[in-house]
């Protein structure tokens, strides 16, 4: 497969199982557990490295980075925190 510019998708529009949805649909839990992942990736650090950065288990980490968990406000400036990052939370009037 090679890959063009006729592939790219713009930030705001994917595809689930071929089918064109617009990213405001995504489950808010799941939008956060790939940002955590993303943000944990970037930081450089392990789930494991991240939990003993925070004192968080690991396994709560896991939870969280799978959509899994509802986490308070707390332990995600705990989480940002130990990334060297700043948790930004906002509201965005619906379309």
């Amino acid at each position: 497969m090679s890959w063009s510019d006729d592939l790219d998708l713009d930030s705001e529009t994917i595809w689930e199982d071929g089918v064109f949805i617009r990213i405001e649909s995504v489950d808010t839990s799941l939008a956060l557990a790939s940002s955590l992942a993303r943000a944990r990736e970037y930081a450089m650090l392990t789930q494991k490295q991240l939990s003993e950065k925070t004192g968080i288990y690991q396994s709560d980490i896991s939870k969280l980075e799978r959509g899994n968990a509802n986490p308070s406000i707390l332990t995600l400036k705990r989480l940002a925190d130990a990334m060297d990052m700043t948790l930004k939370i906002e509201f965005v009037p619906k379309k």
